[in-house]
Parts: C-alpha cells; sequence; structure tokens
C-alpha cells in the first residue's frame, strides 16, 4: 500500500498535524490507542515516514511537520554553475533558492529537505539551505576516468554533479586514463570528503567510435537489451494475420489504404484512405496498427513496454519499446501485408467540419509505402518516385493526395481559428558518417506531406478522446495546462522590448491570442526567438486521468491514440477502446475505482519516461552539433542573433546551430547591456545589437564535454547589417482579435533611439498601467528620468 493511503500514517500525520508542539513517539502512541491503533503499528510507520521527510524527528526525539519547523520537502534542480533551486512537493509553494555552498552533498534530482533561511540573491526571495538527503537520484554515474599521482577518479559527464568520484585501485577493473566507465557510488559525499564508489562497466576510450552515445545511454538508463523472457515470447508471435484473427473485424482489405512515413521509418503505426461523400465532403480513413491485438495486459512484453514507457530516438539509433520482430514485422504496417488494425473513419462536410466518427477493429492491406519527400515534390507539381514506390504508384493516388491536401488545409484552417498554437520550430536533421562522426546537419524541412499527416493524427486523437470524454469512464488522455501567469507576464514583457503589445483580460491570455503573436511574427527576424521562448514559457504537455484540456491545441479533449508501437499511452488507450466500445465491458464502482488509480500511476510514469527520452535525445544531439563543429573552427558563418545578455549574444546559425559570442570577442569596443531594451550597445562606436538581427560570426572553438561552441564577431560585418536606424512598427495583439488579419499595427518604435515616440509611448504606457501588464508595474515606474531611477533603486 502506498504510504499516503495508509490510514495508519494518515492518522499519525493528523495527530501531529493537530498538536500545538512537537510530539514524542510515547505521547503518539497514547493518543491513536483511543483510536484501536496498536504501539508496533505507529512505531512502524512513524519511522518509514521520517524515513519519507513526511515528518521531521528533532534532536529531543519529538516529532513535527516540516512546515511547522520551517522545512520544505522537494526535489533539487542543480545548475551546472553550482547554484540549485528547490522545487516543493507542495503545490503552489514556491521555489527555494538553494547556493552551491549549502548544498551539503546533495546532488541533482535528490529528493531532500531545505531550511528556509530568508531573503535569497538573484531576485529570488526565499533561500535555503540542505538540512537532510531523503532519497537519492543516482546510483551510478557515467564520466571518464582519470588518475593523479595514482589516486584513481572519475570526472562525471553530467555537469551538475559537483566535483569528482574517488575510486579505489580494488574497483577500478581495469581502467585507465581516457576510459569512459560506469561508476556505482559507494559513499556520497559531505562537506568534508569526496564521493566513492567502483566501476561497474567501461564503456571505452572517450575517443572511440559510438562511446559518446553510449555514454549518454548509460547515463539516462535507457534500457538498450530486450530481456530473454521478452524475446521468447515475441518469438511465439505469428508472423502473418492468421483466419482466426479476423473475427469480430470489418475487413478494408479493399480499400486503398497506404502510409506516409519519412525515408528512414522502419515501423509504420499509421496508414489513410480517402473518398468522397455523396453529399459533398470527405470520408477520412485513419487506421492504426492494433498492437493491442499481440501485447496482452500482463506478460513478459507488456511489463517491459511499460516500464520503457516509449521508443527513444538518439541520432545514431533508437531505442525501441518493442523488439524488433514485433515493431517492424506483424505489428507494423508494411505494404502488401494483411495488418490487424484499429480504424477510425472521420466524415467531414466542404467546409473541413467533423460531421461524424465511428471506430472499429479491422483487418487492412496497405496499397503503398509513400515518403514525405516524394508526397511534398507531387504536392508541388513535381513527379514524385522513391526506392520504395514507383512513379506510376504516385501517379495512381494523385487524386487521394490532393483531396487529402485539400481536406487537410480546411481542417487546419478551423483548428487555428479556434486558436491552436502552431510554433513550427527548427528541427535539426544530422548525417553521421560510418564512423559515426556528423558530416553534415542542416534545417529539416517540414512539408505539406508531413503537416497533412499531423493533421490527420490530431483529428483522429480528438475524435477519440471526445468520445471517452461523453462516456465518463476511467481514461488516459493527453492534457496542456494554461501557462503559468507570471511566466507569461515575463513573456510579454520580452514581446514589449520587441515592439509586441498584448493586451489581455483580467481572464488570463488565450491560445488564439498566442498565435495571434506567432502569425505577427512570421517572417520577421526574431521569428524563431518568440517562438522559443513563447514554448519555455508554458507548462510541458503530459499524460492525465483527468481530463484537464490541451491549451496549445485550444481543444476541450485529447489523447494520444495513433502511435502504440513506440509509445505506451496509446497502447493504454487501444486496451480502453477495446475494453469499453469492442467489448462492451463498462465497470463496476470498484473496478472503476481501481482502474482510476492505476491510470493515474500509468500517467505520471509515461510522464516521466516521455521527459527522459526527449532529455536524451536533445544531449546527443547537442553532442553531435558540437563534434560538427569541431571541423569548423576558424570558418565563418552568417546567423541571426537570438538572445543577448549581460556576457553576450546567442547566436543561431540556418543550419539550427548555436553558439556563444562572449563579451570577451566583442573587441572592437566596449558594450554595455541595457536590460530594459535587452540590446548591447558600443560605448563609442554605437553599434547596437539586439535579439533578431543578421550577424556574422566566426567559429573561434568547440567544448564537447559542455556540449558548447564559442563565436565571435567576424572581421567582415555584414554590409546589410541594421545599425538600428530603421523603425519598428508597434504591434497590438488586442483580447477579441480573431485571427491574424485582426492585428492592428501603430508607427512609432524608433529603431535607431531604441525608444517608442511619443503617442506610441503613451499607447504602451496605458497598456502597461493596467493589470495585465508584466509584473503589474505602472507606467509611471517605468518613465526614464531621475525619478524613475531612484523608485526603481528603492524596489530593489
Amino acid at each position: 500500500m502506498v504510504l499516503s493511503e495508509d490510514p495508519v500514517a494518515q492518522a499519525v500525520l493528523e495527530a501531529v498535524r493537530q498538536a500545538a508542539r512537537p510530539l514524542s513517539s510515547s505521547e503518539l502512541v497514547g493518543l491513536l490507542a483511543a483510536q484501536g491503533i496498536s504501539e508496533a503499528s505507529v512505531r512502524e510507520v512513524l519511522s518509514r515516514l521520517v524515513e519519507e521527510g513526511e515528518i521531521v524527528r528533532t534532536r529531543s526525539r519529538r516529532y513535527g511537520l516540516p512546515e511547522q519547523m520551517n522545512l520544505v520537502r522537494g526535489t533539487l534542480e542543480v545548475h551546472s554553475r553550482g547554484y540549485a533551486f528547490l522545487l516543493p512537493d507542495r503545490e503552489g509553494e514556491p521555489d527555494v533558492y538553494v547556493p552551491a555552498a549549502n548544498l551539503h552533498g546533495a546532488w541533482p534530482g535528490d529528493v531532500v529537505l531545505v531550511r528556509k533561511s530568508g531573503t535569497g540573491g538573484n531576485g529570488r526571495k526565499v533561500e535555503g539551505e540542505v538540512v537532510r538527503i531523503l532519497r537519492r537520484a543516482f546510483r551510478r554515474v557515467v564520466g571518464t576516468y582519470e588518475e593523479e599521482a595514482h589516486l584513481g577518479y572519475v570526472v562525471p559527464d553530467d555537469l551538475r554533479i559537483p566535483g569528482s568520484i574517488t575510486v579505489a585501485p580494488r574497483e577500478r577493473r581495469g581502467a585507465v586514463p581516457g576510459h569512459k566507465v560506469v561508476v556505482e557510488i559507494l559513499e556520497y559525499p559531505d562537506d568534508r570528503r569526496p564521493a566513492v564508489g567502483r566501476v561497474v562497466e567501461i564503456l571505452g576510450h572517450k575517443d572511440d567510435p559510438g562511446v559518446d552515445i553510449l555514454s549518454i545511454v548509460r547515463k539516462y538508463e535507457l534500457p538498450e537489451a530486450f530481456p530473454e523472457d521478452v524475446l521468447e515470447e515475441a518469438a511465439r508471435l505469428p508472423d502473418r494475420v492468421r483466419e482466426e484473427d479476423l473475427a469480430g473485424r470489418r475487413d478494408l482489405r479493399d480499400v486503398d489504404v497506404f502510409t506516409i512515413d519519412g525515408e528512414d521509418a522502419k515501423d509504420f503505426d499509421d496508414a489513410v484512405h480517402i473518398e468522397p461523400l455523396p453529399q459533398g465532403g470527405w470520408r477520412l480513413g485513419v487506421h492504426i496498427a492494433d498492437v493491442s491485438a499481440y501485447v496482452r495486459e500482463g506478460t513478459a512484453l507488456d511489463r517491459e513496454a511499460y516500464l520503457r514507457g516509449t521508443s527513444v530516438y538518439l541520432v545514431d539509433r533508437v531505442i525501441p519499446m518493442l523488439p524488433h520482430t514485433l515493431s517492424n514485422g506483424i505489428a507494423s504496417l508494411n505494404p502488401g501485408e494483411d495488418r490487424l488494425a484499429i480504424s477510425v473513419l472521420l466524415d467531414f462536410d466542404a467546409e473541413g467540419r467533423r460531421i461524424r466518427y465511428e471506430f472499429f477493429p479491422s483487418v487492412i492491406r496497405s496499397r503503398a509505402r509513400m515518403t514525405y519527400t516524394s508526397v511534398n515534390r507531387l504536392l508541388s507539381g513535381q513527379e514524385a518516385e522513391d526506392a520504395f514506390t514507383s512513379r506510376e504508384v504516385y501517379e495512381r493516388f494523385r487524386e487521394n493526395l490532393f483531396a487529402m491536401a485539400e481536406l487537410a488545409r480546411k481542417i487546419r484552417a478551423r483548428r487555428e481559428a479556434r486558436g491552436a498554437i502552431d510554433f513550427d520550430l527548427d528541427e535539426a536533421r544530422i548525417i553521421l558518417g560510418d564512423d559515426g562522426k556528423p558530416i553534415d546537419v542542416h534545417r529539416r524541412e517540414r512539408g505539406e506531406g508531413e503537416r497533412m499527416i499531423e493533421d490527420f493524427m490530431l483529428a483522429a486523437n480528438e475524435a477519440v478522446a471526445e468520445w471517452a470524454e461523453a462516456l465518463d469512464l476511467p481514461f488516459l488522455y493527453r492534457v496542456h495546462e494554461p501557462p503559468d501567469p507570471d511566466k507569461m507576464r515575463g513573456f510579454f514583457e520580452f514581446l514589449a522590448n520587441l515592439g509586441y503589445v498584448v493586451r489581455v483580460r483580467p481572464g488570463g491570455v488565450t491560445p488564439k491570442q498566442l498565435q495571434a503573436v506567432l502569425e505577427k511574427a512570421r517572417g520577421e527576424p526574431e521569428e524563431m526567438v518568440i517562438s522559443t521562448l513563447l514554448l519555455r514559457s508554458m507548462q510541458r504537455a503530459r499524460y492525465a486521468a483527468e481530463n484537464l484540456g490541451h491549451f496549445g491545441l485550444a481543444a476541450t479533449h485529447y489523447t494520444h491514440f495513433t502511435a502504440p508501437i513506440r509509445r505506451y499511452p496509446d497502447l493504454i488507450v487501444h486496451r480502453l477502446l477495446r475494453r469499453y466500445a469492442f467489448q462492451g465491458r463498462i465497470p463496476d464502482a470498484a473496478e472503476r475505482e481501481r482502474l482510476a488509480e492505476w491510470l493515474d500511476e500509468a500517467a505520471k510514469h509515461t510522464s516521466t519516461r516521455e521527459r527522459v527520452a526527449m532529455e536524451a535525445e536533445w544531449e546527443t544531439e547537442a553532442y553531435k552539433k558540437a563534434e560538427y563543429m569541431q571541423a569548423h573552427v576558424g570558418e565563418t558563418f552568417d546567423g541571426v542573433v537570438r538572445g543577448v545578455t549581460s556576457f553576450g549574444l546567442f547566436v543561431r546559425l540556418p543550419n539550427t546551430i548555436e553558439g556563444l559570442v562572449h563579451l570577451s570577442y566583442m573587441t572592437d569596443d566596449y558594450y554595455v547591456f541595457h536590460e530594459k531594451e535587452m540590446i548591447l550597445v558600443g560605448e563609442h562606436t554605437g553599434k547596437v545589437y539586439r535579439i533578431g538581427d543578421p550577424i556574422r560570426v566566426t567559429c573561434v572553438g568547440v567544448h564537447l564535454e559542455e556540449r558548447t561552441i564559442d563565436f565571435a564577431l567576424a572581421e567582415e560585418e555584414l554590409p546589410d547589417r541594421p545599425l538600428g536606424q530603421a523603425k519598428r512598427r508597434v504591434k497590438v495583439i488586442r483580447p477579441d482579435d480573431a485571427s491574424p488579419g485582426r492585428i492592428h499595427e501603430k508607427a512609432g518604435y524608433d529603431g535607431a533611439r531604441r525608444s517608442f515616440t511619443p503617442k506610441a509611448a503613451r499607447e504602451r504606457d496605458a497598456y502597461l498601467a493596467t493589470d495585465a501588464a508584466p509584473q503589474g508595474r505602472k507606467a509611471s515606474e517605468r518613465k526614464r528620468g531621475k525619478g524613475g531611477q531612484k523608485r526603481k533603486k528603492r524596489r530593489r
């Protein structure tokens, strides 16, 4: 039983909560004896509550709640510079800033108790000190083995872990300096001693091909090989659809179904087809591989898939959720093969409005394996052909593809009209050579084919979620909660510096307004910066057993249904569909409660696994980008200023690679950072650098371990680089803006002076005086002049 759900634990917590002072164990035993709770039970539960940090034991061996003793329980988020923030367990409690000197041996991810000690620095209201480490996040660490004066130690790859890990000679297992190793922690560090560990695996020399990515795989504890019982179970699955598998399924093998994926795809979750409706409009078929027909609940395959939670797509490999014999074989919608599926039929009218839907188990046979590249060529009027599908097949389905493209545009327009946010962020495609080294990095194109399939999958996911919500039974949703107001205020202040004014009603910002901002920034130099910062200012999408809506899609209900080969939540949704819709098994009250509890647990677990996968994917990509730039040190590139800070400029190249121009490399002048305008200004030359400016830089250094790239200003600047003389226009996004066409522009932002003309300033100040303004400051406090400066100093 979970400790928080244990009735004895609840009774102990309530007794401590009601007490006017810390209680001894004997006092607690006496209080709870009246409730029929034995002394042994009280002492056993009390020990566990202390261990979990739910209750604190004082030096006088009395017990109280953390919050009654100025303590906060939470998880540490450590920065590579040494300081940390405590993310409290209790909802609504502010983060606590923890200086490096106050960590006392705690590492990132540790669950700790922190004593609040007053106002901290860096604008943080609360500062604290770790007083107890409740649970360690790291049992093993990946790093580089080194020796100094015959003393062995491991330098962690994770820069957030301070110091090194000492390794005794008998614990080195043959490691030599330069080896990448996995070290198991024997003793954790404290203020007096470093961590001590033993080598449990040698991955190879740090310069050996493939060791770099393998180190990241081990760092995130991603499971590569499948256990023997899982492989044996997968091997027993049929390699073709049998006659007995067709019972209760609709036969769609005569329907022109096909898949559209990337050239490097190995498994195929989804297939589509389209047909015109007699009264006008279209019937869209979305057919998803029926993985639940082969991966049964409680089997070894199922347990392993749940533990993995998702497939992980690294630069040089895929770590699948399911064994290849299943994911690339019987469960994959391969062309020309009979396959089991769950089909969704969606009827749309001529305007792209969904008017009907149904879903059912089916058997299909894909007619072709199409690629995004070829489909994009065909839709742009060119001939299509690739290594998988002939020109004749593409021509045969030309009319279908153009009908799909038209329907997708109408679906997309309706989704955007309700306010769905389309970030359209740049993604990198990294090409590796035979030795695993990157030979090219370029921007991954997102054409009409990719958008079309995305639109169809979104439509199918929404239909399934709508059905589940109407049924009001335990279900798994994909949710995206509204953004945190404080983060939105910071984002709006950032926009104001760029000349964008967002007017928000007291009820808060809407997805439609944020999409309007992105539309207004479309084609502007700052477009990608705004998109990226907006994404960071929003909540992270997650799985939940409760329907909380999807803010980013402006959807009242949404789930993940379309990728069961690579996402465990989709497999859960398939099973629930089978249970409720196909088998008619409606749970009674007791079963409903049990199912809801399990779904809540599964939602948390799969959300965590998704975050781990994303972090691993990002780190391998960052490493390969840095490695690619090693071969281009000394070369000059054209880029765009993506960020301006007190220590330099962040610059993004067209191929998505980013680096820092540190102030020490800006040698043509002394530059001053203007925080309010977010610009760097040369004291003597008058040069101005701001977000969105085109810039020419030279790569001067790469730090592989930090995954960072150093740029310097190129000797030869861009001939057309704006020096600030051009005027910007103030872009006002109003609360009632229903579409990008209703965004109003006002002239008056002087790019040379980085300030507003009097008329435009009045417009801005009127907005800043409202409650919706960033940080709620009044216009009078934002005006320049001695008085304004004095007020700002007093506030600090």
